[in-house]
């Protein structure tokens, strides 16, 4: 069976399809949540371990460092490898280094444990999103498909903060990290038995190294410092020195792909109109996100003194409306409405709960001061990630579906690094602000500080998303020109397809 063959509409190929939609969206879940799983229980690995709070941010810094790195380079790996064989060989590997990261009896083990969960995530995230893309093509069905996914990715981390809260108390911090060896055991089943094996025919390109180094040094630079900034601040020389290089890196890798005779990453990928819109929708989104779990985290938990089990239950609400908006808008707004409505429409939503949230102080209770501001947030996400991260794989050549996927999660990776190193740095000059303006210091103003702080990243969580709605308002396409063509090409005949590289999946 050929990837530029026509979809199959019986009844067993159907629930092929759909059970393949289950199978990535575990995959993706597993990647998606382990960003945040894992924050819930670094207390108490850092109590069994003995590291110390400086080098407990290699945790979380090793895992983002390889996964952002290597995106690019999964992403193509899949396009020439084959998705099936590089799907499996992710999910072999996310589940070895996890439970690598588990057993770890010091903290070197696992902190490499971590790094490893990363090199193979970034194999695994992207392929799993080109599965999903080249599986579903009829529109009406793909939409249903990625109103799920792009579920899952908005609502991954939320689950993470739940999910740790509930391993780290009932069971231990290391059972974190096990969980991803049973969720992987499912998928690679679901993979063996129902993702297809293809053969495709065609030359097949060769790697793009220069293009790999230069982009894969540059995306390192990038999140390395701007994760340097949370800790070192700004005007730490590794930290405008890493940023420095990376832009050096990625001006050089665009100039190099205008050249290349097999690029990794076609600049008319990225230089499609809607397509750039969406990477930059993921990317903006994902910088205002970190407002919600980190800041929302630490004022239900020592403001309001919540548990974990507690604080992870309190986003569930903020889930349900996720997944409802990512339903209604795949299957119906943006059919009807295109993303360059319904993008803009999520961040004007994301701003408003995100000013919500400003509000809150210290006598403010769950409900509705809290859930009134999460549910209209996860509204908003579900409304802009399933629309953008389906605009951005829309009409991409299938020998390109791996690595446009990438930049999918590449946008969102960076823009969680940037949105936590910003807000995580402004958040802190407010609190020293109010301290210092508030001498001598009492339980009560140290509260309030705190108070300060989130309110002054929510404002700027905030501020990320009006600055979406604007850039989203005006890059999409209207409705009748940026669906068009990409559903043109999504439903090219098979002959005058560009077919794929020889590889056998």
């Amino acid at each position: 069976m050929s990837d530029t063959s026509t979809p199959a509409t019986t009844p067993a190929t159907d629930r092929r399809r759909w059970i393949t939609l289950v199978v990535v969206g575990l995959a993706q879940l597993m990647v998606v949540l382990d960003a945040t799983v894992v924050n819930i229980a670094l207390p108490s690995a850092q109590a069994d371990l003995g590291f110390s709070d400086g080098e407990r941010q290699w945790v979380i810094t090793a895992y983002s460092l390889a996964f952002a790195s290597l995106l690019l380079l999964g992403g193509r790996l899949s396009d020439l490898i084959g998705r099936k064989r590089t799907f499996v060989i992710g999910l072999i590997g996310f589940a070895v280094a996890s439970a690598l990261g588990g057993a770890a009896g010091s903290f070197e083990l696992l902190v490499a444990a971590r790094a490893l969960q990363g090199v193979f995530g970034a194999l695994l995230a992207p392929t799993a999103l080109a599965v999903l893309t080249t599986t579903f093509t009829v529109p009406k069905e793909r939409a249903r498909a990625f109103g799920v996914f792009g579920a899952i990715a908005g609502a991954g981390g939320a689950v993470g903060l739940l999910l740790g809260g509930v391993l780290t108390e009932t069971l231990d911090w290391r059972w974190n990290l096990y969980i991803n060896v049973f969720i992987a055991a499912f998928a690679l089943v679901g993979a063996f038995v129902f993702i297809p094996r293809v053969t495709r025919t065609g030359p097949r390109p060769r790697l793009d190294v220069p293009g790999t180094l230069l982009v894969s040094g540059a995306l390192f630079g990038l999140v390395y410092g701007f994760s340097n900034a949370e800790t070192g601040g700004w005007d730490a020389p590794l930290t405008w020195g890493m940023l420095a290089g990376a832009a050096v890196l990625l001006t050089a890798f665009v100039v190099w792909q205008a050249r290349a005779t097999h690029p990794l990453l076609p600049l008319s990928i990225v230089l499609d109109r809607n397509r750039g819109a969406a990477y930059l929708s993921v990317l903006i989104a994902g910088a205002g996100m970190f407002g919600i779990f980190l800041f929302v985290t630490y004022y239900l938990q020592l403001t309001l003194g919540y548990s974990p089990i507690q604080t992870g239950l309190s986003f569930l609400p903020m889930i349900g409306m996720l997944v409802l908006a990512a339903q209604l808008g795949t299957n119906l707004f943006v059919p009807r409405f295109g993303p360059k409505l319904m993008v803009p429409v999520g961040m004007t939503l994301g701003a408003i709960g995100m000013v919500d949230l400003t509000f809150l102080d210290a006598s403010s209770t769950y409900v509705p001061n809290v859930l009134a501001p999460l549910m209209i947030i996860g509204f908003a996400m579900g409304t802009i990630m399933p629309a953008s991260m389906q605009t951005a794989t829309l009409g991409v050549d299938r020998q390109f579906a791996g690595v446009a996927s990438a930049m999918v999660n590449t946008s969102q990776q960076v823009g969680g690094s940037i949105g936590t190193a910003l807000l995580n740095t402004l958040a802190a000059t407010a609190a020293a602000d109010y301290l210092a303006a508030h001498a001598p210091v009492t339980e009560a103003v140290g509260v309030q500080a705190a108070i300060t702080s989130y309110s002054t990243a929510y404002w700027w969580g905030a501020g990320f998303f009006a600055v979406g709605a604007v850039l989203s308002a005006l890059l999409f396409r209207r409705r009748g020109d940026g669906l068009s063509l990409a559903h043109a090409a999504a439903e090219r005949p098979p002959a005058e397809r560009v077919p794929e590289p020889v590889a056998a999946s």
